[in-house]
């Protein structure tokens, strides 16, 4: 919307003010490399830059006072994205402009004192357009940095989570690349590191919420992708360190997490996530938790091979997962808790609140039914690895391991 050109006097100091933007913006852009700390950086913000920027901003606000065509935000929004895109911090860009604001007075009002003609009112009336003005810039500036600064994290996050990707599925071998991968991570370029593989509860949601952070300022390093059903990470163990301080972190989630065992190069990352998986795996049926690979060795071996151990459970449990599924749970529940009791059957009887002797008349049908005696250390090894197989099973394996045995 066009506006009422300034009184003329004003448009006369406005003029004049024009003449020597460019040793005005030198003048802006030196003080804002001395008082900003961004702005002294000449690695991170060029003073070419910075005196560009000034006098073309100044010259768009002098030009404002000497005509009726609204307010041109384009260099103020072209200077929000340029400073976003340089790493600038918008506090810093935004204190940048209320310089400029305050420069721009003190010369507009000096200038003033060199014209008769502009009087204490028209300053006044001045003064409301200059801080309107400002106001107007520091809203574009803010807007554009603020826009700007969303489309770069998306574009740097596409790229972690492109990187990321590539060091799980192994694309990345070279050492070299190797070493710019950890670098736009934020990894360190040799391990210790660790492999961590989280269930999610649904599609799209992280089983380990703002985990990344969390680490952090723990002084851990990481970087995470989200699939579909899993949440995935390579975690630096600090040096000296073990993954403790890191599980604690984990625990504090209601999830399954699987973890693998240390390795020393980000090369070896896709089979520190097979190890993951594997661990992940082992938690299943069970109340979330963590669980490192190397902490159960059978699970990890079960897990490894769901169809091999589909066989063992078969082979070693058939009748018994032949009965009634009455009769087959009590036996199963009754098997599990004395092992879980280390063979004692005073301390199962405890668990599951019967007497003694039932359970020593449930242990010797299970007896019966596998042909294996419990009192054989062999026959309670493969029994109890069944046992953990049937646990962990994936429902496929678990339908043919509930089909009835051939004659």
């Amino acid at each position: 919307m066009a506006r009422s050109l300034p009184p003329p006097g004003v448009v006369e100091v406005a003029s004049a003010l024009l003449t020597r933007t460019p040793d005005l913006g030198n003048r802006l852009a030196l003080r804002m490399r001395s008082d900003i700390e961004s702005y002294g950086n000449e690695k991170q913000i060029s003073f070419a830059s910075i005196r560009t920027s000034c006098t073309r901003n100044l010259r768009l606000m002098l030009q404002h006072f000497t005509t009726t065509d609204p307010v041109d935000v384009g260099p103020p929004t072209e200077t929000g994205r340029l400073r976003a895109e340089q790493g600038v911090p918008l506090a810093e860009t935004l204190h940048a402009y209320r310089i400029g604001f305050e420069f721009l007075w003190s010369e507009l009002v000096e200038e003033a004192g060199r014209h008769t003609e502009v009087t204490d009112a028209m300053l006044v009336s001045l003064a409301a357009e200059v801080w309107r003005l400002a106001g107007e810039y520091s809203v574009a500036v803010a807007s554009a940095y603020r826009e700007t600064s969303s489309e770069l994290m998306l574009q740097r996050e596409h790229e972690r989570s492109v990187l990321v990707e590539a060091l799980f599925t192994g694309l990345i071998a070279d050492h070299a690349r190797l070493g710019e991968t950890a670098r736009t991570l934020g990894l360190p370029a040799t391990g210790p590191f660790v492999v961590v593989a989280a269930a999610v509860s649904a599609p799209g949601r992280e089983a380990l919420p703002a985990v990344e952070s969390t680490l952090r300022a723990a002084h851990i390093a990481s970087a995470w992708r989200l699939l579909p059903d899993e949440q995935i990470g390579v975690v630096a163990l600090p040096s000296g360190q073990t993954e403790e301080a890191a599980i604690s972190v984990f625990r504090a989630h209601p999830a399954h997490v699987g973890i693998s065992p240390p390795y020393a190069s980000l090369r070896d990352t896709p089979q520190g996530l097979h190890f993951a998986r594997l661990a992940l795996a082992g938690l299943r049926n069970r109340p979330p938790g963590v669980a490192r690979y190397d902490d159960h060795p059978l699970t990890m071996l079960v897990a490894a091979a769901p169809a091999e151990a589909a066989r063992m459970v078969r082979n070693t449990l058939g009748p018994l997962l032949e009965l009634q599924e009455q009769d087959r749970v009590r036996l199963l529940r009754t098997l599990e808790a004395w092992f879980e009791a280390h063979g004692s059957a005073r301390e199962t009887s405890r668990d599951l609140y019967v007497h003694p002797n039932t359970v020593r008349y449930r242990l010797r049908h299970i007896e019966e039914l596998t042909g294996r005696s419990l009192q054989d250390p062999q026959a309670v090894m493969e029994i109890g690895a069944a046992l953990t197989a049937l646990r962990l099973l994936p429902d496929n394996n678990r339908e043919v391991v509930f089909l009835p045995l051939p004659e």
